[in-house]
């Protein structure tokens, strides 16, 4: 494999089964940067992706954005957006693949993966560099061996190993004087069922009974985390998916607003353009692939 100090690592992370317009995955795999399938094409996965450079440089687009990554920057990616690399300088390295579940066996570990906006689910996306860079490369490079010689009680080692880099991560951002933000793991929950359930157009009742709390409850937790209703945060979670299948996913407007639950396209139409102030279909236009 190389010097495993001239490589690009890429974490995903799963948490829920892929619905036909998402990619199938395996509960945890590695693969060389130079074996990942069609990187430069747009993905869509529902899981979490860390991508970690070490050496050369690259720009990635998630969603609407475009971010570059150097030597030693680490970039996260939450379930769902689309992501693909535009462009590589002298880089390569490993993509690791893991599903939520296989990770996240309490509310402790739900929380450590969006600890501090790590995975957020507001397309706040951003490159943190690492000055101990050492530790999640030395971490990752083990994860690698493990995966090739599965010892006894390797995925539990792994799980320990994922650990360590989301706390080195954290604790970067924390000394570069980030705010400590802790979500609750009701509010994540919260979060992914809504994600997982846009065609269902579920009322937040019904998402209160599923994860049997209360409207009030949830209310609370979306306005302690992010200054909006539940109701609200729904909406914007709704307009975000909208946006991703209007520029990926080949579909037209009255089909995307029945993926997304909408009886009438005509109702779609006004919705979306009341939460981005543009049409679905001038959207499209502009932004399509």
């Amino acid at each position: 494999m190389g010097d495993y100090s001239t490589k690009i690592f890429i974490l995903i992370f799963v948490n829920l089964p892929a619905g036909r317009q998402f990619q199938r995955s395996v509960m945890i795999e590695i693969k060389t940067f130079d074996e990942y399938p069609e990187i430069g094409k747009p993905r869509r996965l529902r899981k979490y992706v860390l991508i970690w450079c070490s050496r050369g440089a690259v720009t990635v687009v998630v969603d609407e954005k475009e971010l570059k990554l150097k030597q030693n920057q680490v970039l996260t990616i939450t379930s769902g957006q689309i992501h693909f690399f535009k462009t590589l300088s002298k880089a390569d390295g490993f993509i690791l693949e893991f599903t939520l579940d296989f990770f996240c066996k309490n509310d402790n570990d739900i929380e450590l993966i969006f600890h501090n906006g790590l995975f957020c689910h507001f397309s706040l996306n951003e490159v943190i560099e690492i000055p101990n860079h050492q530790t999640i490369q030395t971490q990752l490079e083990l994860i690698s061996e493990e995966l090739q010689s599965f010892p006894y009680q390797h995925l539990i080692s792994i799980h320990s190993r994922i650990e360590l880099i989301l706390v080195e991560i954290n604790r970067t951002k924390v000394e570069r004087g980030d705010e400590i933000w802790k979500p609750d793991a009701l509010f994540l929950k919260f979060l992914e069922m809504v994600r997982a359930n846009f065609e269902q157009n579920y009322s937040l009742s019904q998402f209160a009974k599923m994860l049997g709390t209360t409207e009030a409850k949830l209310n609370e937790q979306s306005k302690l985390h992010t200054g909006r209703t539940a109701q609200n945060v729904i909406y914007g979670l709704i307009a975000s998916e909208a946006k991703r299948l209007l520029t990926y996913q080949n579909l037209s407007v009255k089909e995307v607003a029945y993926q997304l639950g909408f009886n009438d396209p005509f109702y779609f139409s006004n919705f979306f353009k009341k939460h981005t102030n543009q049409s679905p279909k001038s959207y499209q236009t502009k932004y399509a692939l």
